[in-house]
């Protein structure tokens, strides 16, 4: 069903007509089978009369003829109705059928599509399932071992450095409470043949669905991580979301981090850094330079400046940089800046920490670079002041301080009247 995407009744109707058709050419057609459910039924009884067994029936991507309109009560309904009329026969065509395996995003489960299907079994968070799609971890240090070691030599790394790198780009997907490690197989795979480490996943582009549930449900950059919820929270069908969490667990943007059984809770969050940073830059146009390549400009100046250590220039580009985008944020107020800043330091990737713990507090920013770190506290409407004197009163620079690279603490207040940085105080330590 992969191929029924951005379509309205009568295209879906016609898709429906296309895809019987090849079986019909095989098995047969009687005249009165008109309706795209008859004919389902006609197709199953011929292929079982003529074989003398009993059918297989696989449908993928179930559920794409609705995410596009997952947002849209109307279509949705209008769709969905033609979905479980097509899907229907299944339940009275039981005594022909052998097996029935359905995959998809989403959970349109019993509740629509197949409320009339009572049999089903649900899989998605079974454990002895949890490692079905994607590539577990056992298989990429057993069957993909002479890749992974290929790869590492093609980087001039171990083979331990690089099953660590592997990990941290496309690994984290948990499917259940006791779930093994299962990597992103289509971005794992480019990466092996590529030898290069990519956002290939999200290079594809980050479907328009899931964009459109989440300004529907107001959704912000910081609301989605690190999530602790139960399973009526994520596990529920689109039709009873009341969050856009659903739909990003089930469509792999978020993933289960850890179970919590004695109060019953997982925490969501993002499996890995390939999909953090592609949500990041998918989401960022609504906050920052509807642009994209202003934002990688400004970053890319941002962080050379930091390189030659001159970070009175790169706060300088900074400063002008949300000049150019405070008239955009919503409500002008301390939310909006710090989801700004976030943002705009995420899209560093792995050069950046932002909110970096410390034994008795949590730095804004913390920017590694081969020889220095800079740490950064950001005031709003304060003073640099204050913000350089946070940084040493929280022992933010100690965890830094062992390790040989050149210190710098940076203190910084927002001008809320100028709707950019203010002052600001640089001191190396």
């Amino acid at each position: 069903m992969s191929g029924a995407k951005h379509f309205g009744k009568e295209s879906l109707m016609e898709y429906l007509n296309h895809q019987l058709l090849p079986y019909e050419e095989k098995y047969g057609k009687r005249a009165d089978e008109t309706e795209t459910n008859t004919r389902l039924i006609g197709v199953v009884h011929r292929a079982y009369e003529q074989t003398g067994q009993k059918v297989v029936v696989i449908i993928d991507e179930y559920d794409a003829p609705l995410l596009d309109v997952v947002h849209e009560d109307d279509n949705l309904s209008e769709l969905r109705r033609t979905m479980q009329n097509f899907y229907s026969p299944l339940k009275m065509l039981d005594p022909y059928l052998e097996f029935v395996f359905i995959t998809g995003i989403t959970k349109f489960s019993q509740l629509s599509i197949f409320s009339e299907l009572k049999n089903l079994f649900n899989i998605s968070m079974t454990d002895q399932y949890s490692a079905i799609c994607g590539v577990s971890i056992t298989e990429l240090i057993t069957q993909m071992h002479r890749d992974v070691q290929l790869f590492a030599e093609a980087l001039g790394i171990s083979y331990e450095e690089m099953l660590a790198l592997l990990k941290k780009h496309y690994d984290g997907y948990h499917f259940s409470k006791q779930s093994e490690d299962v990597f992103n197989p289509f971005s794992l795979i480019l990466a092996m043949a590529n030898h290069e480490l990519g956002n290939y996943w999200f290079g594809t582009g980050t479907p328009s669905y899931v964009i459109n549930v989440m300004r529907k449900f107001h959704v912000g950059v910081r609301d989605i991580e690190s999530k602790s919820v139960t399973i009526d929270d994520f596990d529920v069908s689109p039709e009873q979301m009341t969050n856009v969490l659903p739909l990003l667990y089930q469509s792999g943007y978020l993933t289960i981090k850890s179970y919590n059984p004695i109060t019953s809770r997982y925490i969501l969050d993002y499996p890995n850094r390939e999909v953090r940073l592609g949500m990041l830059r998918s989401l960022a146009p609504n906050y920052l330079s509807p642009n994209m390549i202003d934002n990688s400009t400004f970053l890319g100046d941002f962080l050379d400046c930091l390189c030659a250590y001159d970070v009175d220039g790169a706060l300088e580009r900074l400063r002008a940089y949300m000049a150019s985008i405070s008239n955009r944020l919503s409500n002008k107020n301390e939310r909006d800046v710090q989801t700004v800043i976030y943002l705009i330091f995420s899209l560093l990737g792995a050069h950046v920490r932002v909110e970096e713990a410390s034994a008795i507090g949590r730095a804004d920013v913390v920017i590694y670079l081969p020889d220095a770190v800079f740490v950064m506290e950001l005031k709003y409407d304060g003073s640099a002041q204050e913000a350089i004197r946070q940084i040493d009163e929280k022992g933010y620079l100690v965890p830094y301080s062992a390790d040989g690279r050149r210190l710098f603490k940076i203190g910084v207040n927002y001008d809320s009247a100028k709707r950019t940085l203010g002052e600001w105080l640089v001191a190396e330590a």
